[in-house]
């Protein structure tokens, strides 16, 4: 799903790392685009406090990478694991082999009490492509449970090899408490294949123009724009038609230590594909908050590469 490397723009600063392991050196774009010199330093900054970043930023148009670090390292991205699903789901309503308006009782799935909206609800049942759309827009893990169970690990598991992703996995459903015999995390994956999948969904090449449409829709209606997508001013709630002209999907990923991000933002002077994660250790306020920061500072230059 990558593009190739860029051999028209210089090196930037490397994101440093642990002696254990190398980095990747970020680069960008043509001569007469705007640098990411701030995301660079905070990315920096946040390695040299301890954590782990992985970023990718491609230009949609011309396919050269825009900024990358680390990219093809596998790392935990908890609700943005969230999309495979969601695309193997989109193609079972499109194939017919799942019914849009077959009816999930919720005390069928597995209770997930720490977050969510359904649970919330009144409504005991509701049909799958409801449950789709809030699975996308909240992220919510009873509704995600409820479609994992219906479509299966290993047709997502299929789905995910088809699309050529190779350190992409969705591992297991959400759950109040991970025990010894439960997989470590929801789901995992790099951010280079994070980013070429919603450029690929953008672009109808997903599967098919109809499943690629559908799930972009879908995640079209996220109201987590918290991360990179709080420099955009958007509506949380109201941005699929945004006023001016602005275009922008994403889906976002949160757990203990984990925040990662995906998605396409695109404006009057060129549109890219995104993906930022960031794995830190969460031990105060002050440390998410810092996790949280490098992702307004890519979402700020995303908006300058932009517009």
């Amino acid at each position: 799903m990558g593009a190739p490397e860029p051999v028209d723009g210089p090196s930037l600063a490397s994101l440093r790392r642990s002696q254990r392991t190398s980095r990747r050196v970020p680069r960008r774009a043509a001569a007469g685009r705007r640098s990411f010199t701030s995301t660079l330093r905070a990315l920096e900054q946040l390695a040299d406090a301890g954590a782990q970043v992985s970023v990718h930023v491609v230009d949609l148009d011309n396919h050269v990478h825009v900024l990358a670090g680390d990219d093809h390292v596998t790392m935990p991205v908890a609700g943005l694991g969230v999309v495979p699903l969601l695309i193997e789901v989109a193609k079972g309503f499109d194939d017919g082999t799942l019914d849009p308006l077959e009816i999930v009782d919720r005390a069928s799935i597995d209770p997930v009490s720490t977050s969510g909206v359904w649970r919330h609800l009144h409504a005991p049942a509701l049909p799958l492509e409801d449950l789709a759309v809030l699975a996308a827009t909240a992220g919510d893990p009873i509704a995600v449970n409820a479609l994992l169970q219906k479509v299966g690990h290993d047709r997502v598991r299929e789905r995910i090899e088809s699309l050529g992703l190779r350190r992409t996995a969705l591992l297991d459903r959400f759950r109040d408490e991970r025990g010894p015999d439960d997989a470590p995390q929801v789901a995992v994956g790099s951010a280079r294949e994070f980013a070429g999948l919603f450029s690929a969904l953008v672009n109808s090449q997903v599967v098919s123009p109809p499943v690629s449409a559908q799930v972009s829709e879908w995640l079209s209606l996220n109201q987590d724009l918290s991360l990179v997508a709080a420099a955009t001013g958007l509506d949380p709630f109201s941005h699929d038609h945004d006023a001016h002209g602005l275009l922008f999907v994403n889906k976002t990923g949160r757990d203990r230590g984990v925040r990662a991000e995906a998605g396409v933002l695109a404006g009057p002077r060129a549109g890219v594909a995104y993906s930022l994660i960031v794995c830190f250790d969460d031990l105060s306020i002050t440390h998410r908050l810092r996790a949280h920061d490098v992702f307004r500072v890519l979402g700020v230059e995303l908006m300058e590469y932009t517009h």
